[in-house]
């Protein structure tokens, strides 16, 4: 995955993994009731600090934050870029 945007120092770009469309028993969700995805894909990934080292990297399937990052939209695809402080586990 070959993105035009280099985060800079801690900073991670994810593509947000899509939002589910049908519940496990088939009902379908409209778009006003669907859950915002906590869970993604990492497409990008800063140098770190001097006292932060990154820990992940890019392809690595990430959950975050409700609310982290901030929203992104490049070459018509959506994507988030958050500290990677947001990121609260790699699946």
């Amino acid at each position: 995955m070959s993105l035009k945007i280099q985060p800079l120092a801690d900073r991670v770009v994810v593509e947000p993994q899509a939002a589910e469309t049908k519940t496990a028993s088939g009902l379908y969700i409209p778009d006003s009731a669907k859950e915002k995805p906590q869970q993604g894909k990492v497409a990008a990934v800063g140098n770190g600090k001097e006292d932060h080292k990154m820990t992940v990297k890019v392809g690595d399937t990430v959950l975050y934050g409700k609310y982290a990052g901030t929203e992104l939209k490049l070459d018509g695809n959506d994507y988030l870029i958050m500290r990677e402080d947001d990121i609260l586990a790699i699946v």
